[in-house]
């Protein structure tokens, strides 16, 4: 029988201060890589403040479903005095302590890593802000649609002519949780070696100025600003999507080198128009992109868009017909990305997985997100070993919240 090994951060244990999507989408992705994240919350400030199709009794929308699931919630007043400190004996047993709060929230509830680092050496403080703790614009306020403005991407996305486009669904909410999971694991490896934590402070805006490293650096040697391509591209072509028969039914094609150019004619039944010396280099059919693309799309509006992406895959062209999220769900690929997950209000329902799997590690399935401080009693058990009686002056107090 094969060895198993246990998911990668299983003993691990996150206290998650953070909020909105950034910060939990990274302590999700470390929850699904078996840590114990306990989310630290408040019924004075819930977490759901944002509209959804779909809402649970609670209020929590689908969003915090997505992002919370297979966390524990505690309730814990942090503006009572015996809040914070309850707080701090949970860092300090923690071994990350993650939070996205604006400069100087967590200093001021004495939750901050300076305080924090004598009481756990071994403490890895994350702290994700849109731009940082340390820089000109740590005070600024940030959303997704001005930090992908501020940062450059807007300026390259969308198409020639047209304003300045943000790519949708949070992308930087993503990237920057994605950078923050990557950094907070590279800390734990460095840890084993070293036997300290480290503070981490992670940035929105430099987070997607990296994603777009390429085009950073072309200017830079260039001395000029990449202009909006669309779904072209500066290298290749033709690329783009294109129509297809029936209503709003597109396929992508992309092209890469002349021999898929001369195969792609082929499948379209060697028109006339396929062996105009114009169009027998890249950057011939660069030149003349949309010339080509009527032709192109004047064979794939007569065709659906299956038989498009099946044609020209079986010669070798890149080529995907464009699916809505619903045609993802109904599908699933065999793909391991969608796993079921049981919600006790609306039963099974589906939730996007890890990308990847591993040869040895066994993952937990996913659980659904905790009602709000609906662990607060296990975790000061498990974590702090408080009686029932202590746990239950703490209420009385107005401690758990």
């Amino acid at each position: 029988m094969e060895e198993t090994l246990p998911a990668p951060l299983s003993g691990i244990r996150v206290l998650d201060f953070t909020h909105v999507l950034a910060g939990p989408f990274c302590t999700r992705l470390l929850a699904d890589l078996g840590a114990d994240v306990v989310r630290v919350e408040s019924s004075k400030h819930p977490d759901h403040p944002w509209p959804s199709a779909f809402k649970r009794s609670d209020g929590r929308p689908a969003s915090y479903l997505n992002t919370s699931r297979s966390k524990r919630s505690i309730a814990i007043n942090l503006k009572n005095e015996n809040g914070q400190k309850i707080a701090t004996r949970l860092a300090a047993v923690a071994d990350i302590v993650t939070e996205n709060f604006s400069a100087g929230v967590m200093a001021r509830l004495k939750l901050d890593y300076e305080t924090l680092r004598p009481l756990n050496p071994r403490l890895i403080y994350a702290s994700m802000s849109g731009y940082g703790h340390n820089g000109p614009h740590s005070d600024w306020m940030s959303m997704n649609m001005n930090l992908q403005g501020y940062g450059g991407l807007m300026m390259v996305t969308g198409a020639e002519g047209d304003p300045p486009t943000a790519i949708s669904n949070s992308w930087n909410d993503y990237i920057g949780g994605l950078h923050a999971c990557s950094a907070i694991l590279h800390v734990l490896a460095e840890r084993v070696v070293s036997g300290v934590g480290q503070k981490l402070d992670l940035s929105q805006f430099e987070g997607s100025v990296a994603m777009i490293a390429p085009l950073v650096l072309s200017s830079a040697v260039n001395k000029t600003s990449p202009r909006r391509l669309g779904n072209r591209s500066p290298s290749v072509a033709p690329q783009g999507v294109y129509r297809c028969a029936g209503s709003d039914e597109w396929c992508a094609i992309s092209v890469q080198n002349d021999g898929q150019w001369q195969a792609m004619v082929a499948a379209m039944g060697n028109p006339a128009w396929g062996t105009d010396p114009r169009f027998t280099t890249i950057l011939g059919r660069l030149r003349h992109h949309d010339e080509i693309d009527g032709y192109i799309e004047a064979w794939t509006k007569q065709l659906p868009n299956t038989e498009v992406e099946r044609r020209l895959k079986a010669v070798g062209v890149p080529a995907e017909r464009m699916r809505r999220i619903q045609d993802l769900i109904d599908a699933h690929d065999g793909t391991e990305v969608f796993k079921k997950m049981e919600e006790p209000e609306v039963g099974s329902m589906l939730t996007t997985w890890l990308p990847f799997t591993l040869s040895l590690s066994q993952f937990s399935p996913p659980r659904p997100a905790p009602s709000l401080g609906g662990n607060t009693r296990e975790v000061l058990e498990s974590w702090l070993d408080l009686s029932e009686g202590e746990i239950d002056e703490l209420k009385t107090q107005g401690v758990l919240v």
